[in-house]
C-alpha cells in the first residue's frame, strides 16, 4: 500500500510539473535527462543487478575463464570462456554501464549459452570514463584493440579468426557500434570485414542528444567526439550484417535511438534486422542475451549460425 501511494505521489508530481524550454525534440531538460537514465524507467534495476551478480558468481565457480592482456595498461585485459569445439567461432561481448561502471566478470553469466552452443565467448575490460578525464575515445580505441588482438591470437585458443562476432549492451552497444564502423584496413591492417556480424542491444548510435543530457556532467563531449563516435554517421564503413534490439519498457530515447539506427542502416543498403522486446526494460534485455530462448540470445545464435540442443 505504501508503494502504491509513493508511486501515485510521484505520478502526481510529474503531471503537475511545469514543462521547461524544449531541449531535444519534444523534451525539456528534465525529460531528456530522464530519457538517458535507465533507472528512471526500470525501478527493478537493483533486483536485476543482484540477480546478475549471483548468476555470474555461480558461473565463475563452474568455469574459470582464461584472463589475458590485450594491451599495456592494467585495464586492457580480457576473459576468454572456451568452448570444446575446435576452430570455433568467437563472440566478443562489450559490457555496458553508462561508460563508467562494470567489469568483464560481471557479465560471466552470459557465457554459458555461447560455449554450450560451440562458440568462444570473450569479454574485454577497458578503461572507464572517469579515468580518462571524461574522454570516450580511449574506451573506443581499447575495444577496437581487443577485437584486433582476438583476430591475431584466435588460433592460440582454438578460435577461428574468420568467424568473429560482436555483441554489446547499452553503452557497450554504443562501443560495439563504433567498432563495427572501424576502418580496419587503415587503422589496424586487418580485413575490412574482420567482424562478421553484430548484435546491438539497447544502445546509442548518435551522441548529439546524449551530449545535451546530464551525461555531459561526466563525459567531456566535444564536436570531434560526437562526430567520431556516432556510428550512425559512419555507415559507409559498416561491413557486417547487424541485429538491433530494444525493449518496449526502455526510455523513449533509447527506443528511438535503436529504431532510427536500424532505419539508417537499412536506408544505407546494409543488412539489418530490428527486434523489439515487448514488455522488456533496458536491464531485462541484457539478461536475454545469455538465454537461447530469449529474444537477444536467439538472435545471437541465429547471427552466428549456431544451434543449441538443451538436455
Amino acid at each position: 500500500m505504501a508503494e502504491y501511494f509513493t508511486t501515485a505521489q510521484t505520478m502526481s508530481q510529474s503531471s503537475s510539473r511545469v514543462k521547461g524550454p524544449l531541449v531535444w525534440l519534444d523534451m525539456d531538460q528534465k525529460e531528456l535527462d530522464d530519457a538517458y537514465d535507465q533507472t528512471v524507467y526500470a525501478p527493478n534495476q537493483p533486483l536485476i543487478a543482484t540477480r546478475r551478480r549471483l548468476a555470474s558468481e555461480a558461473m565463475l565457480k563452474r568455469v574459470t575463464p582464461e584472463r589475458i592482456a590485450y594491451g599495456a595498461s592494467e585495464d586492457e585485459k580480457l576473459d576468454i570462456y572456451k568452448t570444446s569445439r575446435p576452430n570455433a567461432p568467437i563472440n566478443i561481448f562489450i559490457h555496458g554501464g553508462a561508460w563508467r561502471n562494470g567489469q568483464a566478470r560481471d557479465s560471466a553469466y552470459l557465457a554459458e549459452m555461447f560455449i554450450n552452443a560451440g562458440a568462444h565467448f570473450v569479454i574485454p575490460d577497458f578503461v572507464q570514463v572517469h579515468n580518462t578525464g571524461g574522454n570516450l575515445m580511449p574506451m573506443a580505441q581499447q575495444v577496437r584493440s581487443a577485437v584486433a588482438w582476438v583476430h591475431k591470437h584466435a588460433a592460440n585458443f582454438g578460435g577461428d579468426p574468420n568467424l568473429i562476432y560482436i555483441t554489446g549492451h547499452s553503452s557497450g552497444a554504443h562501443l560495439a557500434g563504433c567498432t563495427l564502423v572501424t576502418d580496419w584496413q587503415k587503422d589496424f591492417g586487418l580485413p575490412a570485414n574482420v567482424i562478421k556480424g553484430g548484435l546491438l542491444v539497447s544502445g546509442m548510435y548518435d551522441l548529439k542528444p546524449v551530449r545535451l543530457s546530464k551525461r555531459s556532467e561526466y563525459v567531456n563531449f566535444t564536436d570531434e567526439i560526437e562526430q567520431a563516435l556516432s556510428s550512425q554517421r559512419h555507415l559507409d564503413k559498416l561491413n557486417a550484417p547487424i541485429i538491433v534490439a530494444y525493449g518496449t519498457q526502455e526510455t523513449p530515447e533509447f527506443q528511438r535511438q535503436n529504431r532510427d539506427f536500424a532505419a539508417a542502416v537499412k536506408a544505407a543498403g546494409k543488412p539489418v534486422e530490428l527486434i523489439i522486446g515487448e514488455g522488456f526494460n533496458h536491464f531485462e534485455m541484457q539478461e536475454t542475451i545469455g538465454n537461447p530462448y530469449g529474444i537477444a540470445g536467439r538472435a545471437a545464435l541465429k547471427l552466428m549460425n549456431l544451434t543449441m540442443t538443451l538436455r
